[in-house]
């Protein structure tokens, strides 16, 4: 069962370098912390508008973490490891540094 699954939903406005590195950023610290137990819906606000403007979405990119009992949001290219853990509820120490 997959009762921990975290959802979390990265808005980007089109395929540009700081785009990518958000992507890579995100995907690299959930392969390490949670291997399959989460979800990443990638949302392009030029090909989505609606979705950012029901999400309230104003810079990209935007992390959002979807749970039952909040919303959490990060902006940025997700390359501060440390605040991207504390947003998604997650040790800074469980992960060793990265180049960036």
């Amino acid at each position: 069962m997959m009762t921990d699954l975290v959802t979390l939903k990265l808005y980007i406005a089109g395929r540009t370098q700081r785009s990518n590195r958000a992507i890579e950023n995100l995907r690299k610290i959930c392969e390490h912390l949670m291997p399959g137990g989460y979800e990443i819906r990638i949302i392009d606000i030029l090909s989505y508008p609606q979705e950012a403007e029901e999400d309230r979405v104003l810079a990209t990119p935007t992390l959002i973490k979807v749970t039952p009992q909040q919303v959490i949001r990060v902006i940025g290219d997700l390359s501060d490891t440390e605040m991207v853990l504390r947003a998604l509820d997650l040790e800074p120490q469980q992960i060793h540094s990265e180049s960036h």
